[in-house]
């Protein structure tokens, strides 16, 4: 949860404060994104997503399996026929499940990571403004926070309450913020120094208008970056929950299901029921990492320009 941290990264430069604040703005972003389309890392990444979001929202309308019924005379099928990664315990089709998983497994990682960087950036973007005692108090709060150990909190709470997969993603989510309004803030504070900022003042614009027409715009790169890594830690702990026994009960199914009950018959010489699902993880992870890293390299490479 905490590699949210890592996509640390330096300040760009603020807009003119009149005329060319648009077209500089805008020309920054257009540099950005060209070295976003040249960087190997970054596109194969993309790729890799948009295969998996392709293979588990499409794949499923092309390769129709049942995936609710138990049917114990095709349990444990090795891959061949009609099941081309085999059957699991319940003979249930294990490409279907995998599909079907990785819908769950995806769908929690974007909502967790928008709505953690939302409010983090919102939070820390109000507290660097603002500052003084008021950016004091609500540091502290996430100080607090963020010495809160979040993985055992997160198994405090499922192993309390019957967790589903909207109050996982309420859960990741409140947990996950601090890291980004910690970054942000450090953003903001930089900006407040900038002479753009100091001639919006000098010209009577409120802190409500600069925070949202030039210190929120010149965090964007912070917000890009920490949603992926975002994306990466949700998906990686939704799968160790279910892995644990402790994620959303059946039928919900996700990557880190398909693990347990595959751990479980890898002892009875059944590998296919693991590896699928093991792969789909650690590519998925691996996918989202490496657009974080091309953008956070992109945005300090560009910094020092």
């Amino acid at each position: 949860m905490q590699s949210a941290e890592h996509g640390a990264i330096t300040g760009s430069v603020g807009p003119a404060p009149e005329g060319g604040e648009v077209s500089s703005r805008t020309g920054g972003r257009s540099l950005a994104l060209d070295d976003f389309l040249h960087n190997k890392r970054a596109m194969g990444g993309c790729a890799v997503v948009l295969l998996l979001i392709l293979f588990c929202f499409v794949g499923p309308l092309l390769y129709r399996t049942n995936q609710t019924t138990v049917n114990l005379n095709l349990a444990n099928l090795p891959p061949g026929g009609g099941h081309p990664l085999g059957t699991d315990e319940y003979g249930i089709d294990i490409l279907g499940r995998l599909m079907v998983g990785g819908q769950s497994s995806l769908e929690l990682g974007f909502a967790v990571a928008i709505i953690s960087t939302v409010i983090g950036a919102l939070y820390g973007a109000i507290s660097g403004m603002i500052g003084g005692i008021f950016d004091a108090f609500l540091m502290r709060i996430v100080d607090t926070l963020l010495a809160v150990p979040t993985f055992i909190l997160l198994l405090i709470m499922a192993s309390m309450f019957t967790l589903n997969l909207l109050s996982i993603i309420l859960l990741l989510s409140l947990l996950s913020w601090p890291y980004v309004s910690r970054l942000v803030r450090g953003q903001v504070l930089s900006l407040r120094t900038r002479e753009f900022v100091q001639a919006s003042t000098t010209m009577g614009s409120t802190r409500m208008r600069i925070l949202f027409r030039h210190m929120m715009p010149n965090t964007f790169n912070i917000f890009i970056v920490t949603t992926t890594f975002a994306v990466a830690d949700a998906i990686y702990s939704l799968s160790a929950l279910s892995f644990l026994g402790l994620g959303p009960p059946p039928p919900f199914a996700d990557w880190g299901t398909m693990l347990t009950n595959g751990v479980n018959d890898l002892f009875d010489s059944y590998p296919w029921e693991v590896y699928p699902a093991l792969i789909a993880l650690v590519v998925t992870v691996l996918a989202f990492r490496q657009i974080g890293d091309a953008l956070n390299d992109i945005a300090s490479a560009r910094s020092t320009r």
